[in-house]
């Protein structure tokens, strides 16, 4: 282990008693000197792609590189990562306060241009952009946010032409995408540090009360605890009870859980910017184990185990993300299940809920040692009901690093 990986791990696990605080820890693991390196691998990326410049709009790119959250408004927010020079945050005046307390502004290494309510937002990106680009072309290219809104896009696009120059556009993914996707040791820590803090919630509820209760009562339980635990977002709450359980994607509803029950409890939010996410599967039996698992559902919950179990062993460094998906999906085909799983094994996860590498067949993408994303094979009948099993995990120098702990066993409650 590197100085500064047992420095992060020294700090992760002097946390955990008191996980009550994602933003705390955020900011005691990354600081202005770590914005820094990564507004320099952004320059060196915007270089190597034969770019003029990476603009980046709200989002988890821009949080990557600065620290800032910026809201998501109709007043333009754009950071300029130039091929030379300082990186610019262009930054509503109203605004600029809050953008000015964040690391890597705090650090001075991106200078703000608050702009008025009657000021070119878009002229002033375009003049940072020519100050910054690389000499002697007539071609102005640009990698821009993935998700930028088009309103913004489009007038971007016209301020760069107006200097009389071609104004070339490409996905910002393809330019600094590998940077997000590898994980630091910093980001690592907050990653387990959200699968530990989302742990509690699954305990706190498959040991609680369920029979009786509506699917909404029980994900505005699980939405308290997770901010009670250290998130400062709780992103979402699936609880797919009985028939709703073979909707992978359930919104929580007035229905009503009742003894004989499977229960599919996904859940997740922000822990220090980072996600957690976890899905466990519970059967409702009512009081005196009444209702108890049909030997089908034991049947299929086996089966489901074990392709989750093989997705787990087979991550390590130089394997393929399709691979890891179709270690899972082999045993759940050889059972003549196949059908029942039609969604793919995992996501990227970080900043962003669902980011890259995605673990499904095409994507031929190695693995390499951190790289996080979860491993969530499911079997669904629908109209009957279903159920998964989802970890988060991180690719290790040469072997699986699982975040979540909890039991991975089917949880049969009297609730």
């Amino acid at each position: 282990m590197s100085d500064r990986s047992a420095e992060i791990s020294t700090a992760y696990a002097a946390a955990l008693p008191s996980l009550g605080a994602g933003h705390a820890l955020e900011a005691r693991l990354i600081g202005p000197a770590a914005y820094a390196a990564r507004l320099s691998a952004a320059r060196d990326a915007v270089n190597d792609a034969g770019l003029d410049a990476v603009l980046l709009g709200f989002g988890a790119d821009m949080r990557y590189l600065t620290g800032y959250v910026a809201p998501a408004l109709e007043r333009l927010t754009m950071l300029v990562v130039p091929a030379r020079g300082e990186a610019t945050l262009i930054v509503p005046r109203l605004e600029a306060g809050m953008a000015g307390d964040a690391p890597a502004m705090r650090g001075g290494h991106v200078a703000t241009i608050p702009f008025g309510e009657t000021d070119d937002p878009f002229a002033l990106v375009a003049t940072a952009v020519r100050a910054g680009a690389r000499a002697g072309n007539s071609t102005i290219g640009v990698a821009i946010s993935d998700r930028l809104w088009a309103t913004f896009v489009l007038r971007i696009e016209a301020a760069l032409a107006r200097g009389g120059a071609t104004a070339k556009m490409r996905l910002a993914s393809d330019a600094i995408g590998k940077l997000r996707m590898v994980k630091a040791p910093e980001e690592a820590a907050l990653l387990r540090a959200a699968g530990r803090a989302v742990d509690t919630v699954v305990t706190a509820i498959t040991s609680g009360k369920l029979v009786g209760r509506t699917e909404n009562d029980v994900a505005r339980e699980v939405r308290e605890r997770l901010t009670s635990a250290g998130h400062e977002v709780a992103s979402f709450a699936i609880v797919g009870s009985g028939k709703n359980s073979a909707s992978p994607h359930h919104e929580a509803s007035a229905k009503v859980i009742e003894a004989g029950d499977a229960i599919v409890l996904d859940i997740g939010g922000q822990f220090g910017g980072y996600g957690s996410d976890t899905t466990r599967t519970i059967w409702v039996t009512g009081p005196n184990g009444a209702v108890p698992p049909t030997d089908d559902f034991l049947h299929r919950y086996a089966i489901l185990k074990q392709a989750h179990q093989a997705a787990t062993d087979h991550v390590r460094p130089g394997v393929s993300c399709e691979s890891v998906d179709q270690a899972a999906r082999a045993v759940i085909e050889a059972a003549g299940l196949g059908e029942r799983f039609f969604h793919r094994t995992g996501h990227g996860i970080g900043l962003e809920e669902h980011e890259d590498p995605y673990i499904v067949k095409g994507n031929a993408t190695k693995l390499v040692p951190g790289h996080a994303f979860s491993i969530e094979p499911g079997i669904y009948v629908e109209g009957l009901n279903g159920a998964r099993i989802e970890d988060i995990v991180l690719c290790g120098e040469s072997a699986v690093d699982q975040l979540n702990l909890t039991s991975r066993e089917l949880y049969v409650v009297a609730g």
